[in-house]
């Protein structure tokens, strides 16, 4: 599951937007703008995602370029802490603000040299990087006491990008050469079989060189983790067997669900699906539509889960201010207690825009009401210089400060992925996925 922290926030104060009605040809696409007013929903689409990626452009960090965990300081955070997950997605909304020409290929190229050259010298704990790290250093910054080692979970969503990137910079001179060399020789050195804790059927999330298995959390589905899965299994050197996924990953009390909620049928998981980013982390790079195996069709898988958590925020069983069918979705995100899973089995009144917006693919006009909403109905509370912030209640009268990178990566990409399918077919592209997914017995329309 999604680790989970409760710090005590100490907010920076975002910058205030005046409303403008300039066509949004005229600004500099990486200088933020206010509310604009009258705008078709491609054009919308293209202020939220622009201003979001700002959050990994001007906001990355100066040294490795790397994505900083939040915008504001909490907890026991510094200005160096880095993490390696919502880099992976930063990357990803790098190669969509090449795509869409919101910086030059030469700037795309520089920036992802910086990432990979620092990650390239960064600890790592057999080829896996830990879950924070220092942006200047590369040393490790634990997460918890014993969780000062490589997490795999992490590092796999760093490698949905890295990857995606090894496909998208594609050209002939030194500079990405170089790129996808380094890109590989990362790729190669990550240790999959190791994570089995000794040759078990299951991947583990955690290993220290300190506190070795001691944490021992086996990775078990269904929830955001199914990329570690796939990835070890397409792994060039060290992979793991198909045992480990059948036998690890499929095998849990909330693996299959089966059950029908508000007319939906959900083929796994827990009951009304769990937080969003459930079928969101994972599908940022590997694309549902078509993909099944022996367990479900991970399109149905997708498309209901959202559909559930859309609908319960329609019902509002607990009568929370602002729910309704153009505010909606519960996700893991900061709220006015701290920071929690939200979900319909603990829901506590807080909307977290990255749910909606990065379910584009799968519910689109749910999805654009709900952009319409947060933009130009709440767009004076939760719109700043880094797109939306991270979440707000109404019932509350909360509304969050931060932004997070693991929240602001997903908007960008998965609205690109309704737009255009770029990262889908980048990562399907690649051809150890491939592999690894036939291995597997996977069917898809983009298996070769």
């Amino acid at each position: 599951m999604k680790k989970l922290i409760l710090p005590i926030f100490i907010l920076f104060s975002t910058c205030a937007f005046a409303q403008n009605t300039t066509k949004p040809e005229a600004f500099d696409p990486i200088q933020p703008v206010g509310i604009i007013k009258g705008l078709s929903d491609s054009a919308l689409l293209d202020v939220v995602q622009r201003q979001t990626f700002r959050y990994f452009w001007d906001f990355g960090h100066p040294v490795s370029g790397l994505a900083r965990e939040r915008s504001n300081v909490a907890y026991d955070y510094g200005d160096e802490t880095v993490t390696t997950g919502g880099s992976g997605f930063g990357i990803m909304a790098l190669i969509v603000a090449d795509h869409r020409k919101w910086i030059s290929h030469e700037q795309a190229v520089t920036r992802m040299l910086k990432i990979v050259e620092f990650l390239d010298k960064a600890d790592e704990y057999h080829g896996v990087f830990s879950h924070w790290m220092n942006g200047s250093t590369g040393k490790t910054i634990r997460f918890g006491r014993k969780d000062d080692g490589g997490d795999l979970v992490e590092t796999s969503y760093l490698f949905e990008g890295l990857l995606c990137a090894r496909q998208y910079f594609n050209g002939n001179d030194g500079k990405e050469r170089h790129l996808r060399d380094v890109i590989n020789w990362m790729w190669g050195e990550i240790e999959w079989d190791w994570y089995t804790q000794g040759g078990r059927d299951n991947l583990y999330w955690h290993w220290s060189p300190n506190n070795g298995w001691v944490m021992n959390f086996p990775i078990r589905g269904f929830n955001e983790c199914m990329i570690t899965y796939i990835l070890g299994e397409s792994a060039t050197h060290y992979p793991i067997g198909t045992n480990v996924y059948h036998g690890g990953w499929a095998q849990s009390d909330f693996f299959k669900n089966g059950k029908t909620f508000y007319g939906h049928v959900l083929p796994l998981g827990f009951d009304y699906g769990g937080p969003l980013f459930f079928s969101q982390y994972t599908f940022m790079a590997l694309d549902p539509k078509g993909l099944k195996d022996q367990y479900a069709d991970y399109w149905e898988q997708n498309l209901n889960h959202t559909l559930i958590n859309h609908d319960y925020c329609v019902d509002n069983p607990k009568k929370y201010k602002g729910y309704g069918p153009d505010c909606w979705g519960l996700t893991a995100s900061d709220n006015y207690e701290g920071y929690s899973a939200q979900s319909p089995t603990n829901d506590l009144g807080v909307i977290t825009p990255t749910a909606a917006l990065s379910a584009f693919p799968y519910t689109p006009e749910y999805s654009m009401k709900a952009l319409r909403h947060f933009y130009y109905d709440l767009g004076d509370k939760i719109w700043g210089e880094y797109g939306f912030v991270d979440a707000f209640s109404e019932s509350h009268n909360w509304y969050a400060k931060s932004y997070l990178a693991i929240d602001e990566g997903p908007i960008v990409v998965m609205i690109e992925n309704y737009r255009s399918g770029l990262l889908w077919n980048l990562f399907m592209s690649c051809p150890e996925v491939q592999h690894g997914l036939k291995k597997l017995d996977f069917e898809s329309p983009m298996l070769k």
